[in-house]
């Protein structure tokens, strides 16, 4: 295999990277292209399933990014335009590892992109951002169009639930909309 893909595809194997992995074995990922592979045991005890989404490393590089885009050197720029530009970083990247099962990523992004658009709005000099009175920072947030990743519906493929109506946690029975 390997003659073949040097000699007749001209591609050259890094015999530093290459290795074979069992991923069946306890506590072993495959790291490929910005996304990590492992088997997991199902909640629900039917075996393993394999689950995959983005690596420790990609999470890392995107939170840097983000707080490159919010850093203090960004109090110049105004508001709408940096949140147009981080709306677009985040669209790439949550398109990028949309496949698998992203859902508690996207939580942390959407947690560290929150936390940092505060405090990039609350140190503006001359003229720091107040939010009015009986709202949160989290209404004012989305008021202002940020793209909040852990809200954002991940997977298209998946249709969504049947709207319930009436209170179905007492007791009632719940009747689809």
């Amino acid at each position: 295999m390997e003659k073949k893909l040097e000699d007749w595809l001209g591609l050259k194997i890094n015999r530093n990277k290459t290795r074979i992995v069992n991923l069946s074995e306890v506590g072993t990922h495959l790291d490929f292209l910005g996304y990590q592979f492992r088997y997991l045991r199902c909640q629900f005890g039917r075996g393993k399933y394999l689950n995959w989404g983005p690596s420790g490393k990609a999470l890392s590089r995107e939170k840097q990014a983000l707080t490159a885009m919010t850093a203090s050197s960004q109090g110049f720029v105004p508001i709408d335009q940096l949140i147009t530009r981080i709306n677009r970083h985040l669209k790439g990247w949550m398109t990028y590892f949309a496949l698998g099962f992203p859902y508690a990523v996207f939580q942390k992004i959407g947690h560290h992109v929150r936390c940092r658009m505060i405090s990039h709005l609350c140190r503006r000099s001359q003229r720091p951002f107040r939010i009015p009175a009986g709202r949160t920072w989290y209404r004012v947030l989305a008021d202002l169009g940020l793209l909040i990743p852990d809200k954002v519906y991940v997977n298209s493929r998946r249709k969504p639930a049947a709207k319930v109506s009436g209170n179905a946690g007492c007791g009632k029975s719940a009747r689809p909309v």
